[in-house]
């Protein structure tokens, strides 16, 4: 007799994980809840092969609340794929809990709805990814803190504000920074100047930050895809971006065409009636990658030569800014597929 295996889904959260087992032909056998650490995920995965042989596990949010499940079942050699949070239909006429969505999980897993293999996240380019989180942080922060420098010389005493005036672009920071304000007859005056050194002093820790963390992600990149570099206008901020959408396990990207669509420059088709050469904009997919595409097709915009040809030609036909833009993204995306790290 054909052993008949079973299919799980689970629906994640911070404190416990709801698991729900289905067979062959999608009828419920059980559903159980598991807590989200170690202990719970190898009683979760020995929970579902007491039913049988498990084919392959639908899990919710493997990056975020599941990462840790998608990691351990990974590591056992267990089939795991991504599944979408219920249709907001379905939720709204059949209601929300968690063993209905940990039920849909594992149906969507076994119909093939949910193909989609998750990010293993264990890698080199997970590493990328983390520093990237702290490198935009420390961006924001060194932007809103120029800000309020600015702000605070643009309304300071008027002695502070001469002095300070024509330094916004140059020498501000530096300046400010090295300042070692006294208590005088002007407390006002000393408050200004020393939260205008505090600020300065801000900023420069936050340069020395992204600096630090931009060496550590130029080292990253070069070890995990070093000819993606030596693109034109590809730097480490596109490249680190691209790198973080395609994952550590890109292998699962099985086409250009695939990778197109993840980071949203592939045109979604919108026939309808006699109309059927229509396409849309794809505003989905990755938007990070999406943007560092963008940045990739500016700077070859400004200063790559055959670029600045292409755009001449294709506006002689007639297209705007926007559509040859569009057009470039999608050449990009298929150059920078050839470059992304494979399987030896």
């Amino acid at each position: 007799m054909a052993i008949v295996g079973i299919t799980g889904g689970v629906d994640t959260h911070a404190d416990v994980h709801v698991a729900a087992a289905v067979d062959h032909n999608g009828g419920l056998l059980d559903v159980q809840a598991f807590p989200a650490d170690q202990a719970g995920y190898e009683s979760l995965l020995g929970w579902l092969c007491g039913f049988g042989p498990v084919v392959r596990i639908g899990v919710e949010g493997t990056g975020s609340w599941g990462v840790g499940l998608t990691r351990f079942l990974t590591g056992q050699h267990v089939e795991v794929v991504e599944v979408d949070r219920p249709n907001r239909q379905t939720r709204r006429k059949n209601g929300k809990s968690d063993p209905t969505d940990a039920i849909s999980a594992a149906r969507a897993a076994l119909s093939g709805e949910a193909s989609v293999i998750p990010k293993t996240r264990d890698g080199a380019v997970e590493q990328i990814r983390v520093l990237l989180v702290a490198r935009r942080s420390a961006r924001e922060q060194r932007i809103q803190s120029l800000t309020q420098l600015r702000h605070v010389v643009f309304c300071a005493p008027e002695e502070i504000r001469t002095r300070f005036k024509d330094k916004y672009k140059t020498g501000l920071v530096k300046e400010a920074a090295a300042m070692r304000p006294r208590h005088r007859s002007d407390p006002l005056g000393y408050t200004t100047n020393l939260v205008i050194r505090n600020l300065a002093r801000r900023v420069r820790r936050l340069n020395e930050e992204i600096a630090e963390i931009d060496e550590m992600l130029a080292d990253l990149i070069l070890e995990t895809a070093p000819s993606l570099l030596e693109l034109h206008g590809v730097g480490i901020d596109s490249a680190a971006s691209l790198l973080v959408a395609a994952g550590d396990n890109p292998d699962r990207i099985r086409s250009e065409g695939s990778w197109a669509r993840l980071c949203g420059v592939a045109p979604l088709p919108a026939n309808s009636g006699k109309v059927n050469t229509r396409y849309r904009l794809n505003r989905g997919g990755d938007r990070q990658a999406n943007a560092a595409l963008y940045r990739i097709v500016l700077t070859r915009m400004s200063n790559h030569a055959d670029t600045r040809d292409y755009v001449k030609r294709r506006r002689s036909e007639g297209l705007n800014s926007g559509e040859i833009i569009r057009c470039l993204k999608r050449y990009v995306a298929r150059q920078t597929f050839k470059h992304l790290p494979r399987p030896t």
